[in-house]
């Protein structure tokens, strides 16, 4: 998907800038034509030089360093463009970015080009959360410019958190995964335009003390596939998403929560508003009646927990109902048909999507599903194994069209 594409690479000035590198290397390798434009602050880390020869193609620096008269450096670049991918991305350059500032070769291009813009920030991880930076993030997001969240660990600075810049290959993965997506979905069609989507991903945490937890498979893939389809649809979506191993869909942050708890309470503060809600999350049905403040030490051979249900959140939504279109999911081993129907009755959905997790390809953390989508009359329909994507897709369109002829 990536070969014969334009990646115009921005090089902000950070620690992580050394890994510009090795993405360069791989984009490259995948047959992407890369240009890469450097901030003086980049300089300090990396050299031109380096990227030069990675990329086979000159490095941008300076604004008014015009090499060819036929063209404008920074316009060229931004016409050429079929990504412009910022990695790393700095405090410094994200805050730029969202008022528009254009002080720089980086700056100037960004703000001319209308292609695809994609951010992998990298900072420490106090700058990362500070309220300015989030609001600038956020700023940037709500204009269509998609977001790699970054990973967790040990950060140069010396501090463990969110900063660190995700690893090459998932960058690359992510920018894989944009131009397939470009590619099988008429971007021109948007049913849902003016819709707003909430998702739920991955599974919730229930605990029981601070280093041990209840949980379940759920690696988010199916919400996340969800979040992303109903963005490219048109829809306004907010993400909620609990323990997930799956990388984030392109261009959406997440709230994230940990236990049922608090994801009923987030689910509830977008509820009034919402036109449709799908939860995908896998929601623990117990948590211990208590959790110990401080971890608990082995005492003898056997250890009992007190279990409690915790709150349904489908069934209350279910409840709460008025205009809202509500989707749940059932993840079944047995008697697909008639547990999907009746958890359909008992939730008062609008639909319910059962799949049945023993069937190979179909469970959790794989890339691919094989579902059966039920209303109150019964099989809408039935789709065979695919990919999540492509299941995500279908079920919105459903939804859409189900909207669109009330």
């Amino acid at each position: 998907m990536i070969k014969g594409k334009t990646i115009v690479l921005g090089v902000t000035g950070g620690i992580a800038a050394y890994k510009a590198a090795m993405l360069c290397s791989k984009l490259t390798q995948k047959g992407a034509s890369v240009h890469v434009i450097m901030t003086d602050s980049a300089r300090q880390f990396i050299t031109e030089l380096t990227l030069q020869s990675l990329t086979r193609n000159p490095v941008y620096t300076d604004t008014f360093d015009e090499r060819n008269a036929s063209v404008i450096s920074h316009i060229d670049l931004a016409d050429s463009a079929d990504l412009v991918l910022v990695a790393p991305a700095t405090a410094n350059t994200i805050g730029k970015m969202a008022l528009g500032l254009a002080d720089d070769m980086l700056t100037t291009t960004l703000l001319a080009t209308t292609a695809p813009i994609m951010v992998a920030p990298a900072m420490n991880v106090h700058m990362y959360t500070h309220p300015a930076v989030m609001e600038n993030m956020q700023t940037l997001v709500e204009r269509g410019v998609m977001m790699i969240e970054p990973g967790e660990g040990q950060l140069a600075c010396g501090y463990v958190g969110k900063g660190r810049l995700e690893e090459p290959e998932t960058i690359v993965q992510v920018v894989e995964r944009f131009f397939e997506q470009q590619q099988g979905i008429d971007l021109k069609q948007k049913p849902l335009e003016g819709r707003k989507v909430v998702v739920t991903a991955g599974g919730t945490v229930e605990r029981i003390d601070p280093v041990r937890y209840i949980t379940n498979d759920s690696s988010g893939k199916m919400g996340f596939a969800i979040a992303s389809a109903a963005r490219q649809l048109g829809a306004d979506v907010h993400l909620i998403a609990a323990h997930t191993t799956a990388p984030l869909p392109v261009g959406i942050v997440p709230e994230r929560v940990q236990s049922a708890d608090e994801m009923h309470q987030a689910v509830k503060k977008q509820w009034d508003d919402s036109d449709i809600v799908i939860m995908a999350a896998a929601v623990a049905d117990f948590r211990p009646k208590e959790a110990a403040a401080h971890k608990m030490k082995k005492h003898g051979d056997t250890l009992v927990l007190e279990l409690v249900k915790t709150v349904d959140i489908l069934e209350t939504m279910g409840q709460n109902k008025q205009h809202q279109y509500l989707i749940g999911f059932a993840a079944e081993t047995e008697q697909l048909e008639e547990n999907a129907r009746g958890k359909l009755a008992r939730k008062n959905c609008d639909l319910l999507v059962a799949n049945d997790v023993t069937m190979e390809g179909a469970g959790f953390g794989t890339d691919t599903n094989a579902v059966q989508i039920y209303d109150r009359d019964g099989l809408v329909e039935q789709l065979t194994l695919m990919s999540k994507q492509e299941i995500a897709r279908r079920l919105l369109l459903i939804a859409a069209e189900r909207l669109r002829s009330e």
